[in-house]
């Protein structure tokens, strides 16, 4: 099989009943071992490579997951597009627990990661401007409207390092500056942009950040996400068929011609 979808994300997005696995691939790649092994198989007649970001029984916080390896296993096996589900937390009050984000954009305050796949002899500067696949974002918040889903068309990503949640005075500046917030986008988002894949975040809203003067705990997440999950799982399936074969719509495909590269 060769997926040319792509999604990485946690092992409550896919369902057995829809998303039938042919086969378990175990990768080794120039950047150390992948989360987990991919899963490839079929969603809707759809060739599919599916991620765990986290691996089997969530054992890599944000701060550990190998996101080069992930990245470059999914270019490997002949992936061109991904579709990354997330949890979120909310920095804004109309972002509201139990809503998608279809992210535009994203601030990166992460501290600590390996950013690029070009970090020797060779130097890239990716354009991020705009980092999202606009084809897939609009075709996923077409999906979303006509599925009736509460949803954001767009929102800014503030991504942390973790895997502790902010403070209250860390929590407030951000929201200055930002709708949601997270631990995973970065650097997952800009390497998929150097391995010229098409990416989309499909961010679940699990809780208000602590600006709110309710504090975040792990439950809490952890309840909103399962009730939340069937949702994300309804709109990757409406979509997942109409992710057209060529891509002609965007600049995703010629990401490094347009660094120089």
């Amino acid at each position: 099989m060769a997926p040319r979808i792509g999604i990485i994300g946690g092992t409550g997005v896919y369902d057995p009943e829809i998303f039938e696995i042919k086969d378990k691939v175990v990768l080794s790649t120039p950047y150390g071992a992948p989360s987990d092994a991919v899963l490839v198989g079929e969603m809707k007649g759809v060739e599919v490579a599916f991620l765990s970001r986290h691996g089997s029984g969530h054992v890599y916080p944000p701060h550990r997951v190998n996101y080069r390896a992930n990245i470059w296993a999914m270019k490997h096996l002949g992936v061109e597009r991904i579709i990354s589900p997330c949890a979120v937390g909310s920095l804004q009050e109309r972002f509201r627990p139990g809503e998608l984000v279809i992210v535009d954009q994203f601030i990166d305050f992460t501290k600590g990661r390996d950013y690029t796949f070009f970090d020797g002899a060779k130097t890239v500067h990716i354009s991020t401007a705009d980092p999202f696949c606009r084809e897939m974002n609009a075709l996923f918040a077409s999906e979303a409207k006509r599925l009736g889903l509460a949803f954001h068309e767009g929102g800014t990503y503030m991504c942390i390092e973790g895997p502790r949640f902010s403070t209250r005075a860390e929590s407030r500046m951000f929201r200055s500056f930002a709708d949601i917030i997270g631990m995973t986008l970065a650097p997952e988002c800009q390497l998929a942009r150097e391995a010229e894949i098409c990416y989309t975040s499909l961010a679940t809203i699990t809780d208000y950040d602590v600006w709110a003067d309710e504090p975040v705990d792990t439950a809490t997440v952890l309840r909103t996400m399962a009730e939340s999950v069937d949702r994300v799982r309804q709109l990757i399936t409406a979509t997942i068929d109409k992710i057209p074969e060529a891509r002609n719509d965007c600049e995703c495909p010629h990401a490094l011609k347009a660094a120089g590269a």
